[in-house]
Order: structure tokens, then sequence, then C-alpha cells
């Protein structure tokens, strides 16, 4: 549950530091509804993203693994979209906004998860 909450944190401080970040996407609502939007992104991550990767993977592989940075994008057009149907306020003006805020959001949530000592990964290396 503890692993559940962090990566949930992770998630909401990504999304927030790419809204701060990258024009033309914006949100608007409360904290509760941003860690809604988090909750949102792990799910669509955690459900479509391996289907999609699968799909795709002739793409990735000719183009050296690039093409996961769309995958990526698409993913986080899918949580736009779910956030507009229910209300949650994150919203993106195109393609170039959820692409940068796409790869904002990989490499904040990559860096916190650097930065984030996981008990069961030290566990697992010994």
């Amino acid at each position: 549950m503890i692993r559940f909450l962090v990566r949930l944190v992770v998630n909401a401080v990504a999304i927030w530091a790419a809204v701060q970040l990258v024009p033309g996407l914006n949100y608007e609502g409360t904290t509760t509804s941003l860690l809604i939007v988090a909750f949102v992104f792990g799910l669509v991550n955690a459900l479509v993203r391996p289907l999609l990767l699968l799909l795709t993977c002739p793409f990735i592989i000719l183009t050296l693994g690039l093409f996961v940075l769309v995958v990526n994008t698409i993913m986080l057009s899918i949580t736009v979209w779910l956030s507009g149907i229910w209300d949650l306020g994150l919203t993106s003006t195109g393609f170039w906004a959820t692409f940068l805020g796409a790869v904002v959001i990989s490499v904040v949530s990559s860096v916190i998860n650097l930065l984030i000592k996981d008990d069961h990964e030290h566990k697992r290396d010994r």
C-alpha cells in the first residue's frame, strides 16, 4: 500500500511539474483532483501502455526507442481526455504541449524514483 501511495504522489508531482513548465498544458483544480488525475494516469499506464508498446514494437525498434515518446504522449492524451470527461481540470492545447508534457513527466518521475529508495528493490539486490 505504501508503494502505491508513493507512486501516486510521484505521478502527481510529475504532472504538476509538467503543468508548471510546459505552456499549453494546464491544470485548474484542487490537490485532491490532481491526485485523482495521477491515479488515472497510473491506471492508463498500467492497462493501456503494455498493449500499445506491444503493438508498436516494430516502430520502437525502427526508431531505436524514440517512438516510446509518442506512446507516452498517447498515454498523457488519454489521461487529458478522461480528465475532461470527468471534469478533473487537466487540459492540453494540442499535440506539442502534450508531447512536451509527457517528456517532462517521464524525466521528473525518473529522477524522483532514482532519489527514492525502494526497500523491495534493495532486498532483491542482496
